[in-house]
């Protein structure tokens, strides 16, 4: 397929599973570009939605308003189909086309209504408020929408991987209470080994093969929002670090 990469993790862990949606939303397939925009729109609708109540202190009602009018704009003018993947990162091109729709709208130069009568997005805005509150003076106003980004990423590989613990819900514990939970003291494997009911190898064990598999996760969901395999590589690099 036109938009599969070939790109695998050493050894082939973590073979392609996903398509890339900003090279789909680009495409001539409307239902194929439909559902690549959708990919697009709720991997970034609350990144959006922050940085346009941040940095632009937009109220609430006026944040959502942009939001919904970026995105309806962004697929009736086709904007994703002059990214290149070479000049910049998609995350990147994204910011500046909503900055750029922001200030035209600020400036009264768009005058048809926002959103072009299309209809609207049904998208989670009030989790993303209470989420603003919640961060309060720690939010930085030039970094809001990366950090997002990456923490919108995060999540949805963290519920993937909890998907495909189904069968072994105990991998998915051991990854919870040792990476995810937000307690002053990481537990000692012996401890987690007491209070999970098993044996110290088991949570070593089950702990290296959630990771693993969470890491796989992450690159997986970077290969559909991003258009190249230099893209997904740098993309990579940035959230977790190194390649694997």
């Amino acid at each position: 397929m036109a938009d599969d990469f070939s790109l695998d993790a050493p050894g082939g862990r973590f073979p392609p599973t996903r398509r890339s949606a900003v090279r789909a939303v680009a495409g001539n397939d409307p239902a194929e570009r439909a559902r690549a925009f959708d990919v697009l729109v709720r991997a970034y609708y609350k990144p959006a939605y922050k940085h346009l109540r941040i940095r632009f202190r937009k109220d609430a009602e006026d944040a959502r308003d942009l939001v919904q009018g970026f995105f309806a704009r962004a697929f009736e003018r086709r904007f994703f189909d002059d990214f290149d993947p070479a000049r910049a990162r998609f995350r990147t091109y994204f910011k500046v086309c909503l900055d750029r729709y922001a200030m035209e709208q600020a400036r009264g130069e768009q005058r048809q209504k926002r959103g072009g009568g299309a209809a609207r997005l049904t998208l989670d805005f009030e989790t993303a408020e209470r989420e603003l509150a919640r961060e309060g003076a720690f939010v930085d106003p030039e970094e809001v929408f990366d950090r997002e980004w990456v923490r919108g990423l995060f999540a949805a590989a963290v519920d993937a991987l909890r998907e495909a613990c189904a069968a072994r819900p105990e991998r998915f514990a051991v990854f919870q209470r040792y990476v995810l939970d937000d307690g002053p003291d990481r537990p000692t494997y012996a401890a987690l080994a007491a209070e999970l009911g098993m044996a110290v190898t088991d949570v070593n064990n089950h702990l290296a093969a959630a990771r693993r598999e969470f890491r796989g996760l992450v690159i997986d969901l970077l290969r559909e929002r991003t258009a190249s395999e230099e893209e997904l590589r740098e993309e990579a690099r940035a959230v977790l670090g190194a390649w694997p």
